[in-house]
Order: structure tokens, then sequence, then C-alpha cells
């Protein structure tokens, strides 16, 4: 995983840095320069604006200046400020101010030529093709348009990151494997979702589960019978009262490992009760899903419980929206820390806070998925990785991650829920296998 930092966990790392600022400068600066000749293609004869600031960040782009004029290429540094529109040139490097900038900032005229920026974008005004930042990711870079981000390992000590991002080889190592003599209930997750009428939801789930590895669905849909669930169905239905039905799942959970509840199942006080004491009873963990997250509101949620609310939801469980860019960071591990739960706030890079304030970003995310049902299908992977023995903070991120990775091996466009469970299914044994 890749390590993420905040500002002021960056500024604490740098100042906790063993060698002097001039070294991890020069060093900051090559990284720079390396790109630079990458997205120029060659060096000689080439043109570079550099427009740099008087602190530190300037210093790496007047670094990466010395190194490219080395190389034969044409340099010109401009002060942060001084011009509004740029001198023509192939490749502009905007090294006018850092992460820990404050205050206003004009992004000069760049002219159309494509631009490379030093550890952020200036004040998030300028628009990058690239970025080159130092050590470890930062959550701007995750939550804003930074074009094609590069980490340069500059002998920086990050080993203290809260927060990290998660990548395909970390599902493929971390994910536990199916014992070779393991058998269905080791790996089981409950279902409770879905009304009578409503069966799409609970289908999705129950598909994203078997399809993520769990080796038995049980899937009760309040006030239906078993046998009117839809032929075909690979989870094994159990009928649940329309009245009451939390004692029935109870009753079923602890045979299973993981337990999904909330898609379809309305807003009723009925629903609400039975989510409630799911939530607090449960002898596994919980994920609580669309009507499970309208219904539970501000109750507190127990350990191992996962919550995995949208804007909309999450502002009704928080009482505040969770903003946008870098403030969505502190939101989320705010609501995780109130509500003693785990929580996946979803969008094209989902994050993912435990109560102790660890991070995990995923950001897989692609717009196909903006589509109904994809988050009952999430809601059943998550399940399927509690099951299979992933705590709740790396469960709903891995699960986060495949499923904006296996949305990537269908439709870019027409892309329904129901292909999801398939794409997932393929996606782990291509990575796994790898």
């Amino acid at each position: 995983m890749i390590p993420v930092l905040t500002v002021e966990e960056m500024q604490a790392v740098d100042r906790a840095a063993p060698e002097p600022v001039e070294v991890l400068i020069e060093r900051a600066g090559a990284a720079v320069a390396r790109t630079a000749l990458s997205m120029l293609g060659s060096g000689y004869g080439k043109r570079v604006v550099v427009v740099a600031g008087k602190g530190n960040n300037g210093a790496d782009g007047r670094a990466a200046a010395r190194r490219l004029e080395r190389r034969g290429v044409r340099v010109q540094v401009v002060e942060a400020g001084s011009l509004p529109v740029l001198p023509r040139c192939d490749l502009v490097i905007d090294a006018a101010f850092g992460t820990g900038f404050r205050g206003s900032y004009s992004a000069p005229d760049a002219g159309g030529a494509p631009v490379l920026c030093v550890d952020v974008p200036t004040g998030g005004v300028v628009e990058a093709d690239a970025t080159v930042t130092f050590a470890a990711l930062k959550p701007v870079h995750l939550l804003s348009d930074c074009g094609v981000v590069e980490v340069a390992d500059i002998g920086l000590d990050v080993s203290g990151a809260r927060a990290w991002l998660v990548e395909d080889e970390d599902v493929a190592t971390g994910l536990p494997g199916r014992d070779r003599d393991g058998h269905k209930w080791q790996t089981a997750v409950f279902v409770a979702a879905g009304s009578p009428g409503m069966m799409g939801a609970p289908v999705l789930v129950a598909r994203g589960a078997m399809r993520a590895g769990s080796g038995y669905v049980r899937l009760g849909v309040p006030g239906a019978d078993a046998a009117a669930l839809p032929a075909g169905l690979e989870a094994v239905g159990v009928s649940l009262p329309a009245t009451g039905w939390s004692d029935a799942v109870l009753a079923e959970v602890e045979r299973c490992r993981a337990l999904v509840v909330g898609p379809g199942l309305g807003r009723s006080d009925e629903a609400e009760k039975a989510v409630r004491r799911l939530v607090a009873e449960s002898p596994v963990p919980v994920v609580v899903d669309a009507d499970g997250l309208n219904v539970l509101g501000r109750a507190p949620a127990a350990d191992g419980c996962v919550l995995t609310p949208h804007e909309g939801e999450f502002e009704r469980l928080s009482g505040e929206k969770p903003g946008s860019g870098v403030e969505r960071l502190g939101a989320v591990r705010a609501l995780a820390e109130a509500t003693g739960a785990t929580v996946l706030l979803k969008g094209s890079t989902t994050i993912v806070a435990s109560p102790d304030g660890r991070v995990l970003f995923a950001a897989a995310g692609r717009p196909s998925l903006a589509t109904a049902g994809t988050g009952d299908v999430l809601s059943g992977v998550i399940g399927a990785f509690l099951a299979r023995g992933l705590p709740p903070l790396a469960a709903a991120a891995f699960a986060a991650h495949v499923h904006g990775a296996a949305a990537g091996l269908g439709y870019d466009e027409g892309l329904v829920a129901g292909d999801l469970p398939q794409l997932v299914a393929a996606w782990l044994s291509e990575a796994v296998d790898a």
C-alpha cells in the first residue's frame, strides 16, 4: 500500500529528516527533472518554463531547472505571481507553492503547454497534466485532479503513516485464501435485505457475496417465504416473518461469519427496530447499507460494524455533508470515531476509516459504476471479505478496490449492476493467480 500523509504529517516528516534540506531538495529536483524529460520526449532544444516560489517548493523547481539545463533544455525560471501569461514553451513546471500553501493564487496562463506540478498543483487552481510528489501521496492527490501522480522516494521516513492507498497487489496478497479442506460454512454470509416486491437489491447482494468467495449465502427477505425468492439464485433462501424478524436472523447468523443488512428493506418502524438490534447484538461483523443506514440513523454501532454511505446517507448519519476535496478525509474519520464503526464513504475515490483513525483509500472507481444496484453488489463483496477473515477496515477497502477494478473489465457504456458479480469473480481469479 502507498502511504498517504496529511499536510501536517508531511511537515513533521520533513522536520525529522536525518539529512540536510539541501540534500533533499537536490533529490526532489532530480525526480522532477526525470519526469520532465519523460514528458518532453527528449531534452536538447526543448523549452521549459519553471514557475518558482520562494520556499522549498520553488527550490525543488530551481534544482530541476539546473539539471534540465545540463541536458540541453532551454529553461526560463519565472518568479511565482510575476507574469499573467507565460512565455511559449514545451512544458511548464509549477513549483510555486507546496502542500503548506495558504491563501489565494492566480495561476499564469500556460498557453496550452502541458503542466508538471511539483508536490501539488499550486493553490488547487493549476491544471496539472502530471504531478511529482515526494515520499508519500497527499489526500489532495486522491481527492482532486492532479493528473498522473508519481511518488518519488527522496529518503524520508514515512513509516508512521496512518492512511494508505490500496493497490492490486495488496488484495492479491492480503485476501485470505480458501482452505483446501474447508467447508461452505467457514465463509458463510447471511443477507437480510429486501421486502415483498423488492427482490432486486437482495439478489445483487447475495450474488456479489457468492462471486467474491463466500462459500454459502443465506438470504432472508422480511415478510417473504423462501419459495418466493427468484429461481436460479445461488443463495439459499430463508423464510423471515414480516415482524420480529431480527429473532430469526440472530438464530441463523451464529453459524455464519458475516451479516449484510439493509438494501431494499424500506424505512418502516419494524425495519428500524430490527436493524438497530442486529447491529447491537450480532455475534458476527455486520455490513449496513442503503435502507439499513437510513433507519439506523445516528444510533451507535458495534465494533466490527461497517457502514457504507453515499453522500446523502452520510449526511443523515452525521448531521453534516462530508464536503469535497481533502475535508472529506476528516469528515469520514470523525464519523467513524463517533459511531465506533468502520465507515466507507462511496465516491470516485472511496474513503474507508476505522474508529482509531486509520484510513484506506480505494481509487479504482469509474463513472460506469454510477448506476442503480452497484452499491448492493459492493455490500455483498464486503460481506464475503469479512467472512473470509479480513478485519473490517481491510474488508471494506479491498472490496471497494475490487469493485472498481472489476468494473473496468466490463462495458464503459451500459454497465449494469447485474454484470458486476461475474466481473468481480473474473478480476479476483486473475489477480490471485497472478
